[in-house]
């Protein structure tokens, strides 16, 4: 059940009162609606997404309503910047975001109905791969501005600088294989952060290993980067694509590049497809970062980018 899942990343401490919350999610538990109709009912409070702020602002004691984020797999990726947005338009100094996602019926036999699922384990960025892995997965990431991090004597795991959505209007489902959506989010972003694209040190690509998606983000790094070899990663073929979750999950790992200073292996990855030669590798690399990219994109062409930085300002 969603509610399981969300409980387990609930454990992170005390959280401002005043904080702002805003939940991300592609599905939820869109499955029960099934189970709710005729004479079968089920709890509806775990069909609709706005429920399920709720019940988060309930067990962490957070006053006033929630805003849900559904933007298909760039879901979280688009609530971190709408939360960063907030802060620095001083709406809000404290946002949490919380993002899920499960594997159900409805999702698995709908990217199966759409001939995207791999016969094994996806191998993002590689010549050989089928398509994608599905995974599951919960986060929550607390945003503060730096007096209210100060005055709530919290550690920050690094600054983000900068932040982009952007829609390519192409497709409801398959990406802008030329991939200016994407582009055009990463260079907004970049803008907003206020550095060059040499100063990024890496790239938490979106990475899923279908054939539509890997190739557009291999453009869109052409038309921003150009020839420059910056390591990229992927994390979904270790963990699998966690939908929903995912920009808010990668964030968070793209932190933790930050701070020990790796940038972790692509796991299924081998053969490089034509334009991922020396950008993307099989192994860890030790390295010092000082700006990192994540960019996630999702079904109709939604594409968000977030620039951090290893330090807070």
């Amino acid at each position: 059940m969603i509610y399981e899942l969300i409980d387990q990343v609930l454990d992170i401490g005390v959280i401002p009162s005043d904080t702002f919350l805003i939940t991300a999610s592609a599905k939820a538990g869109i499955d029960n609606i099934v189970e709710s109709t005729g004479s079968n009912k089920s709890d509806t409070n775990n069909n609709f997404l706005p429920y399920i702020g709720d019940y988060i602002s309930q067990k962490l004691s957070l006053p006033g309503k929630s805003l849900h984020i559904s933007a298909a797999c760039a879901s979280s990726t688009v609530a971190i910047a709408k939360g960063a947005a907030l802060i620095e338009n001083g709406r809000y100094d404290s946002v949490l975001i919380c993002c899920f996602d499960l594997v159900t019926e409805f999702i698995f036999s709908g990217f199966c109905s759409l001939q995207a699922m791999s016969p094994f384990p996806c191998k993002p960025f590689d010549i050989d791969r089928k398509g994608m892995s599905i995974g599951e997965g919960a986060a929550a990431l607390l945003l503060m501005s730096p007096e209210k991090a100060k005055k709530a004597n919290k550690t920050p795991m690094g600054a983000l600088l900068g932040w982009a959505v952007t829609n390519d209007a192409t497709h409801i489902t398959r990406p802008d294989v030329e991939g200016s959506g994407l582009a055009l989010a990463v260079k907004k972003s970049l803008a907003k952060a206020g550095i060059a694209s040499d100063s990024v040190s890496a790239m938490c690509a979106h990475g899923t290993g279908t054939i539509y998606n890997d190739l557009m983000e291999i453009a869109a790094y052409k038309m921003v980067f150009g020839n420059k070899q910056m390591p990229i990663f992927s994390v979904k073929g270790a963990i699998g694509h966690t939908l929903g979750a995912a920009g808010g999950i990668e964030t968070a790992l793209s932190l933790k590049c930050l701070s020990h200073g790796i940038i972790p292996p692509t796991a299924g990855f081998s053969v490089p497809e034509k334009g991922a030669e020396d950008l993307v590798s099989s192994k860890s690399v030790k390295t010092d970062i000082t700006y990192i990219l994540c960019t996630n994109s999702g079904f109709t062409g939604v594409n968000g980018a977030l620039v951090m930085e290893k330090e807070a300002c």
